[in-house]
Parts: structure tokens; sequence; C-alpha cells
């Protein structure tokens, strides 16, 4: 499998995180020659909180994590498996994914309600409670333990590279290191996507505040990005804190101590919403979408996306064609109030329509340079009002049929 040419060149070093022990094992379910099982173990006392997809044929892990959650606020184990979304696989996946739980609550003397779980791939094919529990009592892994970026690896499906990310702030003069991993590739849409993301610190912070902090990240984030329009069935970001760290527990999110924390979960959010972006199936290019003016900043991220999902936008982009007629489409199209003659349309940097028409003396060529780079911006100003958001999606290339065609085979 080729790189995507998005890919980052450069990732961040990650630090080992005090309080939580990672294990990769191969299962050979649907992969070989790789790991695609995720354990990693807790210290007690570890707070979770979690935002999950919207989907209302969400995945038996995902409706797991959220009984859970909503009845307490601890966690000691998270198991991921990647090939196997054990979606829409009736009683008998829930039935598979109690009996993994109920024998690794036994095998490291945990309560059910601290085991945490993810699983992402095919839909509709039951997940083997024996493969899984087989690979993790055999206790045989190739990856190093507590390695984060064997992590990353072990829970990716059609990713073509690891998603990674570090932070190290100060809470109230202690050293904070906060380890970001995540999976997505296809599937991928607002409320969330085909994405996994699990962030893992050892700040000493209670649940309320770290769910707070979380649902605030996940908003300009996971929530603001798009493949292909799809809403996956699995979507779980979990944010584990170990409070190993020798301070009391903070329990305000809006605490002064935590602003820098807070602006690291911000970042890496951001960050990996974006890398899943850059490794869209067949992309080619990262488009950045701002939208200004708009009634409010809801009516700006619709509009957002309505550009960002359509495929006419994204098939003129992927084609180089500087076509900003399909933008004006998209806006109608998205519903949101808009007045001809006040919409302003900028692709990089360079003005199109002002005035409810094209600006007089409109160059093309320039604006087709730009649409031969990598990254291509796109601002809409829709005069109206001070509503505002920035969403991100790419092109839609052959590539993207290619790899969903052939997904199962």
């Amino acid at each position: 499998m080729n790189i995507s040419p998005l890919a980052p060149t450069e990732f961040s070093r990650m630090p080992d995180v005090k309080g939580v022990a990672l294990k990769m094992f191969e299962t050979r379910m649907v992969y070989k020659n790789r790991d695609d099982l995720l354990l990693a173990q807790f210290a007690k006392g570890t707070q979770v909180a979690g935002v999950f997809t919207q989907s209302k044929t969400c995945s038996a892990a995902v409706d797991w994590c959220k009984k859970h959650l909503a009845t307490g606020h601890q966690a000691r184990l998270l198991l991921v498996n990647a090939g196997n979304s054990n979606a829409f696989t009736g009683a008998a996946g829930e039935r598979s994914v109690t009996s993994v739980f109920n024998h690794l609550a036994q095998k490291f003397k945990l309560k059910n309600s601290e085991i945490y779980t993810a699983s992402t791939g095919v839909i509709g094919e039951l997940l083997s409670a024996d493969d899984l529990l087989n690979a993790v009592d055999a206790n045989k892994f190739s990856t190093p333990e507590n390695n984060f970026i064997g992590a990353a690896n072990a829970i990716r499906t059609t990713d073509t590279f690891a998603k990674f990310s570090s932070r190290q702030v100060e809470i109230a003069g202690n050293s904070v290191t906060i380890n970001a991993i995540a999976k997505g590739s296809g599937m991928i849409a607002p409320d969330m996507s085909t994405m996994l993301s699990f962030i893992f610190t050892d700040a000493n912070i209670s649940q309320p505040a770290l769910q707070k902090i979380l649902v605030a990240a996940v908003k300009p984030s996971f929530n603001a990005i798009t493949v292909d329009s799809d809403t996956s069935t699995s979507d779980t970001v979990l944010l584990f804190a170990t409070g190993q760290l020798d301070a009391p527990q903070i329990n305000d999110s809006s605490a002064p101590e935590l602003q820098d924390f807070v602006t690291a979960i911000n970042e890496l959010c951001l960050e990996m919403a974006q890398y899943i972006v850059r490794d869209g199936e067949g992309a080619q290019k990262f488009i950045t979408v701002n939208i200004g003016g708009a009634v409010d900043d809801q009516a700006a991220h619709n509009i957002g996306m309505s550009i960002a999902n359509s495929p006419l936008v994204k098939t003129a982009i992927a084609g180089e064609d500087a076509n900003w007629g399909r933008i004006i489409m998209a806006i109608g199209k998205s519903g949101e109030q808009a007045d001809r003659d006040l919409i302003e349309i900028t692709i990089g940097g360079i003005k199109i329509t002002q005035n409810g028409q094209v600006v007089k003396g409109y160059d093309e060529a320039p604006v087709t340079r730009h649409m031969q780079t990598q990254n291509i911006i796109i601002d809409v100003s829709m005069g109206l009002s001070d509503g505002q958001a920035t969403v991100y999606t790419c092109d839609l290339t052959h590539g993207y049929i290619t790899i969903n065609a052939d997904y199962r085979s």
C-alpha cells in the first residue's frame, strides 16, 4: 500500500505516559503478519471521557462504552480491534462483546464497567470472541510494550500511515504528558466518522471536567472533517487521565491552571482529525474551507460541509479545474440563508466573485496554478452576519472507488 502523498513528513516523539501500559497482538482474524489488536491497561483511578458516533446503527462496542460511561467514570482496560466493526450483528454481537469482557474482567480482576472497547472494519460480520481472547491469553506480541507508534499501527484498517502525536505541558508546576493516536481513512463525516482516536494523559483531572474539555475539542476537529459524507457505525474518541501526578485533582474544566492542557487537547484533536483527512482514501489534495459572514456559526458549518461534501466540487479539485460555479451550487443547496449579491468566493487568495457576479477582469490562471498544489484553500464570505466555521476535506479521485470496490476482497 502506497503512503498518502499528503502524509506528514515528520511526527513527534511519543514518550511514555505514567499509568498506561500498552500491548499489541496479531489475531489473524482479517490481517496477516501485522498486529491488529491493542490492549491498554490503566492505573487504578483512571478517569475516562468519551464522544461517540451519532449513527442510529452504531456498533456493539459503541453501545458498551456509552452504557458504562453513563454509569461509571473509571477505566482500567481498553481493547481495540481492527478489521471487524462488530456492527449490525444483533444480539450475537452483544453476546460476543460481553463474553470477551467477562473473560477479561476475570483475568485482570476488574469490573466489567472498567473495561472500554472499540472496533473498526467490515460491518455485518460477527466478531470472534475466541480469536481475540486466544491472542490476549497467548501473551505473544512482536511490537515492544508501551509503544504508542505500534499501538497506532495496530488499529489501522485502510489507513496508509499510523497517526499519532504528543504534547507536554505544565499543570500547577507539574509536567504533564498527553499522547494521542487515531485511525481513519474512509467513511469519514461529522458526528463523527469511521475513525477511532484515543488520548492518554497522566494529568489528575475529574471525569466531568475531562468530558467538557473533550466535547469542546471535538467540535472544531473531528466534527469538522469529511472524506465522503458517510457517518460510520463505530466512531469513538476516548480520553483517559491516569492521575499519576503528585498533585490534587482538578474539578473545574475552566480552571486557569488547565489553560495549557486544554490548548494541547484542542491541538491534538485537530492534528489527528487533519491526519485522517490527509489519509482520505485515494486523496491527492488537502482542502480547507473557511466560511465567514453567515447568519451564525452553525449556518457557517453547514455551508462549509455542503461545499466539502459536494462530489462535483471534490472532483473538480481532483481534476485541478477552477470551476468555482460548483461552489456557488453547493452554497445554494446547503439550505442556509444566502444573498447572491453578498457572496464572495476566494480560492488560493484570488477573489473570484463580488456583487453577485464574477469580478471584473478575473484571471483564472493563478487560481488554476493554486489548484495544482496539494493544499487547496477556499474562502467564502456570506456577507450576512458574523457566523464562521472551518471544515477540512480532500479531493475525490478514482483511487477512492478502487479502494472501496475492493474493500472486502
